[in-house]
């Protein structure tokens, strides 16, 4: 995609499109009564897709910025405009003990069909060990991957797929994958599956290979592999790169894939299993940029998840035997951009700034040497944070606004709200002035989230649905129940 051409002019002229889409006017084909009623084992195939951390605003700012930006409107509002039968709701995702869920509980209330309590994975407050809908699927001879932008040891794929009483020990979750033989796993996580930079010293790189996986690294091996044995894809260290920083750095671009790519290198193995599969795709980066205040960050990856929506769109046209579930866990820090300027005018021009973004605050931080769990950075100057902002931002903030940043990485900042005395509070404040995006908090909130679906068991789902419905909702449509206990 390229924004060459596009002006912010450009954007005050269309800008407000999409509001129509994400108003009251929404065109789509929404199930009734009327439709024809799905029966147990009429989807074959399941797909899971889950954007983390996704607040409604931040569904309304990809959409705003990909028609500014790019022409087009997401796959996810041309959905509810489409005369596709779909389904459209909200979701109570609450965790057993908060109303705001963790994206670990999240995942498990889906991947198990249990309210379980923050933190833990498919790990009941008595030490109860529920299977997993990934090994119900196995068991019943059905594919199982396991894609994802973050380590694959992180808590929404494992909601999936693994039992553990703390989603943080990833060394343990990596190990767990080794053993129970799902068929594609993609992602990041480096450090969680090679030997020397685990705790225990175990290669479980080599593990995956005696279990008869392909084992890749980068984009390239991955386009190379074969598509005829089980996959482990690991591409990062940690997490994947936010989108915005990859499509600033070209050895980005040229080692690591796409959702989007991984969703279909996923699709071309899984659907050779003749019994059918399940996929769970996690854009799982946008909670992280909601976590960091970070617009680009939020809205750039939120756009790439949406072109997972769409490789998976291409996938089920035609077919009418996979059931598509498109929703995110919680959310998160609960963006939007603000009316500012005479008749909120300024806002479009304000949020068409962000289109000259080259990196995220995490590259910011990463140029200071600083990490968003330290206490503190000292020896920063307010140049350094102007030249800094500038460079990544194309944004020349004031030095009494480099003074806020500044006082914020010493730990000296104080606010009200004690959530926005961090460096990511302040910072994405000052470039609110800019850019019209404003965070409420670091933190993840307890919306009802937004569910949308498609395909056989798609009628089955009420308008305001409780999270640990979906996994009922898919053994049943796969007709796996017999495999759900044991």
């Amino acid at each position: 995609m390229s924004n060459k051409g596009f002006s912010r002019r450009d954007f005050l002229k269309t800008g407000a499109l999409s509001t129509l889409a994400m108003g009251g006017g929404l065109a789509g084909k929404r199930l009734d009564n009327k439709t024809k009623k799905s029966n147990n084992g009429d989807a074959k195939n399941v797909i899971f897709l889950v954007v983390d951390g996704m607040s409604a605003g931040t569904l309304a700012l990809g959409d705003l910025a990909k028609q500014a930006q790019y022409g087009d409107k997401t796959n996810w509002v041309k959905l509810y405009e489409s005369d596709k039968e779909y389904h459209r709701g909200l979701m109570d995702m609450a965790s057993l003990n908060s109303t705001v869920t963790g994206s670990a509980s999240a995942a498990s209330s889906w991947g198990s069909g249990h309210r379980i309590n923050n933190g833990a994975v498919n790990w009941g407050p008595n030490d109860e060990q529920y299977k997993t809908i990934c090994e119900i699927f196995r068991d019943a001879g059905k594919a199982t991957g396991l894609v994802t932008t973050t380590r694959l040891t992180h808590a929404t794929p494992s909601g999936f797929g693994i039992n553990m009483p703390a989603r943080g020990m990833e060394d343990e979750i990596a190990a767990q994958y080794s053993e129970r033989n799902y068929d594609v796993l993609m992602g990041g996580g480096h450090r969680h599956f090679a030997a020397n930079r685990r705790s225990d010293g175990r290669d479980l790189y080599s593990v995956f290979t005696n279990n008869g996986y392909t084992v890749v690294r980068t984009k390239p091996e991955l386009n190379q592999a074969t598509r005829n044995s089980k996959l482990l894809g690991i591409f990062s260290d940690s997490h994947l790169p936010y989108t915005v920083d990859q499509n600033t750095l070209s050895e980005l671009q040229r080692d690591v894939p796409t959702l989007a790519e991984m969703t279909n290198a996923a699709l071309d193995r899984l659907t050779r299993n003749e019994n059918g599969f399940i996929l769970q795709i996690e854009g799982g980066r946008v909670d992280h940029a909601a976590h960091g205040n970070c617009p680009s960050g939020l809205i750039y990856d939120q756009i790439a998840f949406d072109d997972a929506i769409g490789a998976v769109m291409e996938f089920t046209d035609g077919r009418d035997d996979t059931l598509v579930i498109l929703t995110t866990d919680h959310g998160n820090a609960n963006p939007g951009l603000s009316g500012l300027g005479s008749g909120y005018g300024d806002s479009p021009g304000m949020m068409a700034t962000l289109f000259d973004y080259k990196h995220s605050f995490e590259w910011m931080y990463g140029e200071l040497g600083y990490h968003w769990s330290d206490d503190s950075l000292s020896n920063i100057t307010t140049k350094r944070i102007m030249d800094l902002i500038e460079y990544a931002t194309n944004t020349q903030i004031t030095r009494e606004e480099a003074l806020m940043v500044q006082r914020s990485f010493m730990g000296k900042y104080r606010a009200p709200f004690q959530n926005r005395q961090s460096p990511a509070g302040v910072l994405s404040g000052v470039l609110a002035n800019y850019n019209g995006i404003n965070f409420i908090s670091t933190s993840h909130t307890a919306d009802y989230v937004e569910i949308a679906a498609w395909g056989p068991g798609s009628d089955r789902i009420p308008t305001f649905v409780r999270n640990t419905a979906l996994f009922d909702l898919m053994v049943d449509m796969a007709d796996v129940r017999a495999y759900a206990e044991g």
